[in-house]
């Protein structure tokens, strides 16, 4: 099966950890947990878009913000609908599942984000960040699901918008900051990471 889609390259970490994803979304009950962890998440991020959509004072901004929000929603409907497909499918099972979502998280990173706290600059290097992110990562996870086509479809959609998404926030942030869009970006992706060393440490 091949992708008429454009294509993201997943980073080296992310393809390393590929034959890691396929056992984690070999099971179908773990299946079912992780898309519908999926479309809480993309929902949650929807909602939180839509505020930055109301407290930007850019109207370019706010016109593309309110596009990537019903992306999210749509994303975030997506899931759940294929993940209560999948449910209606499995056999009533009293085994406990591991779910493993810190090894194939699925998010943008939402919940480390205070949207009226944050300037123009800072979101969009935010989701700058986190659309790569997790373009990176649905492009692992749709590659190791070509054995489910109905849900390799739902995520190659999503890769779809999420190459957009990823796109925009970064001509944007060059439109408004053209000197020191690649600081706001440093800046975002040093937050990430010692945001990520916190939930390790405190696993």
């Amino acid at each position: 099966m091949q992708s008429t889609r454009p294509l993201v390259r997943p980073t080296g970490f992310d393809r390393m950890l590929a034959p890691l994803h396929r056992w984690i979304w070999r099971d179908h009950e773990r299946r079912v947990h992780k898309l519908m962890r999926f479309g809480e998440t993309e929902t949650d991020g929807g909602r939180d878009i839509l505020r930055a959509a109301e407290v930007t004072s850019d109207p370019l901004l706010r016109r593309l913000y309110l596009v990537h929000a019903i992306d999210e929603l749509r994303h975030g409907a997506m899931f759940r609908q294929r993940a209560a497909s999948l449910l209606q499918a499995l056999r009533s099972s009293s085994k406990p599942v591991f779910r493993a979502d810190w090894l194939a998280p699925g998010g943008h990173g939402a919940d480390d984000l205070e949207v009226d706290g944050e300037s123009d600059h800072s979101m969009l290097a935010f989701l700058h960040l986190s659309e790569k992110a997790a373009a990176s990562r649905f492009t692992v996870y749709r590659d190791v699901l070509r054995d489910d086509p109905p849900t390799y479809a739902v995520f190659d959609e999503i890769l779809h918008d999420e190459t957009f998404h990823m796109n925009y926030t970064l001509t944007q942030l060059a439109r408004i900051s053209p000197q020191h869009h690649r600081r706001h970006i440093w800046r975002a992706r040093c937050g990430r990471l010692w945001k990520a060393y916190l939930r390790v440490a405190s696993a």
